[in-house]
């Protein structure tokens, strides 16, 4: 028997056509919505993330979400609109893998406007408790920050990189912060890995001097950073060669050691003072740039109840056993900040100050630290 072929009809035909359509529009909506995450990740923080090296922290394959917010404005708009050289720049924008971990970036101009201060922090931290953030070197003014935590029965792990750049016009500077946070993170222990984590903030910064026309001298490829410094990574004052360099020991106050890092340009330096065995008991630290800025409008909004803070007067006295001084330097809104405060645990440093040891630790610290920055002597407090 033979068979005979189906025949469509003109009602077939259009049912035919319209599945066609749907399916081709369905088609369209998924490369539509697939690039739609590439488009994000290339808008994210005004265009200046560098991609490629996000998805080779997230990972390749990773489906991203992707978060983003520009407010302000920097540098010569920044003039025009408000009148004054105050940078409102704020950019942030957050990469989230889902089970891999997140990259959150931070852009903000310096100086900052006054109306901003004491609403919190100016600027993005970088973690500085219990370790010490090491500078980036490389010709960079920078630091690196890395803590790892135990959560169930992974590690998470945690680096911030920031980055500061000295634009060319005097005055102005851009701040960039990078944190990254990966589930199950036991890379960061690895020298081979961590600049992986650094790379991201440099080239998020390279793009960024172009994009609002910063024009900073940039440093080169970061190929090692060392790891934050310990609390058990503390040494003999007198051999100190970094940070702790020239500050001297107290034998009435038992200051014998320190735990210290290099300076290379760092825009924020710490030094800690301890005895014999490392037990803290004073904290020098030095701030540059928008670090300053953002250490002194802290000090208008959590200290008004100060006489005088380092908001108002650039040397003095801040409570029973603290002091700070400060420096005018070649860039910068901001005057530099070095202050002194007892770091000791059980306050008997508080209790019973040893303030002519507190002002010459302080002098020979801000003294080393403007040389290296290439500021002006201190001004140191009298008393």
């Amino acid at each position: 028997m033979a068979l005979t072929r189906p025949t469509l009809t003109r009602r077939g035909v259009r049912a035919l056509a319209a599945v066609a359509v749907a399916l081709a529009a369905l088609t369209g909506a998924i490369v539509w919505f697939a690039g739609s995450e590439d488009r994000a990740l290339d808008g994210a923080c005004d265009g200046v993330l560098p991609v490629g090296d996000v998805r080779s922290v997230l990972g390749e394959d990773a489906e991203l979400d992707v978060t983003n917010r520009t407010e302000g404005a920097f540098g010569d708009k920044a003039a025009k609109s408000g009148g004054k050289r105050a940078n409102s720049l704020s950019v942030r924008c957050r990469i989230a893998a889902e089970g891999t971990g997140h990259i959150a970036v931070t852009i903000a101009g310096s100086p900052r406007p006054r109306a901003e201060y004491g609403y919190g922090e100016l600027y993005a931290a970088v973690p500085a408790s219990h370790t010490l953030p090491v500078p980036l070197g490389n010709g960079w003014s920078g630091l690196f920050a890395a803590e790892t935590a135990r959560l169930d029965d992974a590690e998470d792990g945690t680096a911030t990189t920031a980055v500061l750049l000295d634009c060319a016009r005097r005055g102005d500077s851009l701040l960039i912060t990078v944190e990254t946070a990966l589930r199950g993170a036991t890379t960061l222990d690895d020298p081979a890995v961590r600049p992986d984590f650094v790379r991201t903030a440099t080239a998020t910064a390279e793009a960024a001097n172009d994009h609002w026309g910063c024009g900073a001298r940039l440093g080169t490829p970061v190929r090692t950073v060392g790891l934050p410094v310990n609390e058990d990574e503390y040494e003999p004052l007198l051999g100190a060669k970094g940070t702790c360099a020239a500050v001297p020991t107290a034998s009435r106050s038992a200051v014998s050691t320190a735990r210290e890092t290099a300076r290379d340009r760092a825009p924020r330096e710490n030094c800690v003072l301890g005895t014999r065995d490392g037990s803290p008991l004073y904290r020098l630290e030095a701030y540059y740039g928008p670090y300053a800025e953002d250490a002194r409008s802290q000090y208008t909004r959590d200290y008004d109840y100060e006489n005088v803070t380092p908001a108002e007067k650039l040397a003095g006295r801040l409570g029973q056993s603290a002091y700070w001084a400060g420096a005018t330097c070649p860039r910068g809104a901001e005057s530099a900040l070095y202050l002194i405060r007892a770091a000791d645990a059980d306050g008997e440093t508080r209790r019973r100050p040893d303030l002519a040891y507190e002002r010459a630790a302080l002098a020979a610290f801000a003294a080393a630290s403007a040389e290296h920055r290439g500021c002006a002597s201190p001004s140191l407090p009298k008393g």
